[in-house]
């Protein structure tokens, strides 16, 4: 059977509108029958920002590789513009592809709870470090098996599962 690793970057929406705070989120899904993934579906939603850490923590890790560039950040783009919603998707795409296309990136574990759970980056962090009381497994398999039926759907009609996933802190052994 022929490994795939299939990404999509899609749905980008508007957080926080009419507040100094506000952001656009995308939605990431998943789908993979590669062995280096934990759940075999995943769906997420994740802000530039966010993939900004990643690429980060991923060109620490992987040294002297380099790992592939971002669309670049813009201070005064609209977020009502679809245009400029469109390119930023598009290389969003574009990175998360090249990323699951380099076997190094592959075995780090913030990219596997990057791509397949909802926690926070800072939650992230702590987790690969170890100064959680779950594993990253176990937050992986907690985040798919709440968002089982939504990350199955492939189509524009998902459910939201909501931000937050059930509490990692009670994940039991």
């Amino acid at each position: 059977l022929q490994e795939f690793i299939t990404v999509r970057v899609q749905d980008p929406r508007l957080q926080n509108e009419g507040s100094w705070s506000s952001y656009v989120d995308f939605k990431i899904f998943l789908h993979t029958n590669s062995k280096a993934f934990t759940a075999k579906t995943s769906c997420v939603r994740r802000r530039y920002s966010e993939f900004v850490w990643l690429k980060k923590k991923l060109q620490k890790n992987v040294g002297l590789v380099q790992v592939p560039e971002l669309p670049p950040k813009s201070f005064f783009s609209s977020f009502n513009s679809e245009d400029f919603l469109e390119k930023r998707r598009k290389g969003l795409q574009s990175f998360l592809d090249r990323v699951l296309n380099m076997t190094v990136c592959l075995s780090d574990s913030q990219l596997h709870l990057f791509l397949q759970t909802q926690l926070p980056i800072g939650h992230i962090q702590d987790c690969v470090q170890g100064l959680t009381p779950y594993t990253v497994t176990d937050a992986i398999l907690t985040y798919a098996s709440s968002n089982r039926g939504w990350a199955q759907e492939e189509g524009g009609g998902l459910q939201d599962p909501g931000s937050v996933p059930p509490p990692y802190e009670s994940v039991g052994r």
